[in-house]
């Protein structure tokens, strides 16, 4: 056994003031930090912005303070439709309305989920994970389709942000605590009184209540029917008649969301290709289906994906944001950072070890809003709308290397026309289970 003793650490020392070359490097890191000490410079001059498939978006978004990518993504893919229709350049959706919905029926499915496991111990791990963040801002795409399909949406003028829907972590914070609570005396009541699911249930009426409560006060009261006037790209005045959100999504933007199909990328050998898999207690809306993902290979994924852009549709997409990326610049490459040259090298894991061994996951979510394609067909490079504001990346656009897609691109989602045939029969499988804490379950949520 090696032990960190005075003659160890001494070694260490002495090996150390031996390498002129971790000297020359530690001021540049103790006086700008590792990861500018260490951007490669080639990477800057690789990622010109310029790509050949290139489908209309609107104006760059911005999340600001809160974990609402998955929505603002998804909702950026939506409102194409409504630009199209509308003959507008841009438009957007309010996200203070799905994520009031959101907010209330995550409280829901948590209070539905400490029912349904009364008889766990407290310090069960599934209990824990339950309680660990019951109404966390982020999300997935088959969260959202449920969100949609029950609520629809509203234009951002109908229900604007407030100082809550761009500052979360407060108000989360405190529906959190109220949640814990709830769970406490539900679960206590069946304890000591002996109280069944059924009966508690009664109790769990007040308690969305209070939490509604809390939502109108920090989000606003969200619109039932609304009236919708605006300017069409030729100064045209039109005022649409009266309708409700839901009518309004079904109309406008007219997604057919039993269509719309989540692939993942996830080359661990416990999720074979051309299988589905859900996740358990994993979900938003109680009712509506439970999330589904259908494992394809990474090139399939990409296959897909630049099908949907050249047909006009960007994508949005899931993945870990975090990992060699320049953010002012909003460059995406495995090769923005010269660590091994500054910090040393050591062995790296493939995309199947950093899932297994907790060193990546979904993290947040963007739209692929282009492809830079080469004469064979082969994708260069990714254009990506994030939802950040126009103050990073190349006025809100980033640029995504085809490498970088590879070893940290999770998850997309895409009308399943695009799919390959041979992957389709697999959406008519039973989807595998996996357990709540599973890579697979993490939520976006990256501010």
């Amino acid at each position: 056994m090696l032990n960190l003793d005075a003659k160890t650490l001494n070694q260490f020392k002495e090996r150390y003031e031996a390498d002129k070359q971790s000297l020359a490097v530690a001021g540049a890191i103790a006086k700008v930090g590792l990861n500018d000490a260490s951007v490669n410079p080639e990477v800057l001059r690789r990622h010109t912005f310029v790509f050949s498939e290139e489908p209309k978006i609107g104006k760059i978004t911005n999340q600001k303070s809160s974990g609402r990518c998955w929505m603002f993504s998804a909702l950026n893919v939506a409102r194409l439709d409504i630009m199209q229709k509308f003959n507008m350049e841009t438009f957007e959706f309010s996200q203070a309305y799905t994520f009031f919905y959101d907010k209330l029926e995550k409280a829901n499915y948590f209070l539905e989920s400490i029912l349904e496991t009364l008889d766990e111990t407290t310090d069960s791990r599934l209990i824990k994970h339950l309680l660990q963040a019951p109404v966390q801002d982020g999300g997935q795409w088959d969260m959202f389709k449920g969100i949609l399909a029950k609520y629809g949406c509203v234009p951002k003028e109908l229900m604007p942000e407030t100082f809550h829907s761009s500052n979360s972590s407060r108000m989360a914070a405190y529906l959190t605590t109220m949640l814990r609570s709830f769970a406490c005396e539900l679960r206590t009541q069946h304890f000591t009184a002996g109280k069944t699911a059924e009966e508690l249930r009664e109790a769990k009426a007040e308690m969305l209540y209070k939490v509604y409560n809390l939502l109108v006060k920090c989000l606003g009261q969200p619109p039932v029917k609304f009236s919708y006037a605006y300017r069409n790209k030729d100064k045209k005045y039109v005022r649409l008649p009266e309708t409700t959100p839901q009518e309004f999504f079904r109309t406008y933007v007219a997604w057919d969301l039993e269509n719309m199909v989540s692939l993942i990328n996830a080359p661990t050998a416990d999720k074979p290709y051309g299988h589905t898999y859900t996740v358990k207690f994993l979900g938003s809306v109680k009712e509506a289906a439970p999330i589904c993902y259908l494992n394809v290979p990474i090139d399939v994924l990409k296959q897909v994906a630049v099908a949907s852009i050249k047909d006009g549709h960007p994508v949005w997409f899931g993945c870990d944001v975090g990992k060699n990326l320049l953010g002012k610049e909003g460059i995406m490459d495995l090769d923005s950072f010269n660590y091994d040259l500054t910090v040393g090298e050591y062995q790296h894991m493939n995309k199947a070890e950093r899932l297994d061994y907790s060193e990546s996951l979904l993290t947040h979510a963007m739209v692929l809003a282009g492809v830079d394609l080469d004469e064979n067909g082969k994708s260069l490079t990714w254009k990506v709308e994030n939802s950040w504001g126009k103050d990073v990346g190349k006025d809100g656009i980033y640029s995504m290397s085809d490498a970088w897609f590879d070893e940290y691109t999770y998850q997309i989602m895409v009308n399943k026309k695009y799919v390959p045939q041979e992957y389709l029969a697999a959406l008519q499988e039973k989807p595998k289970e996996l357990e709540p804490w599973d890579p697979f379950g993490a939520l976006a949520m990256m501010q």
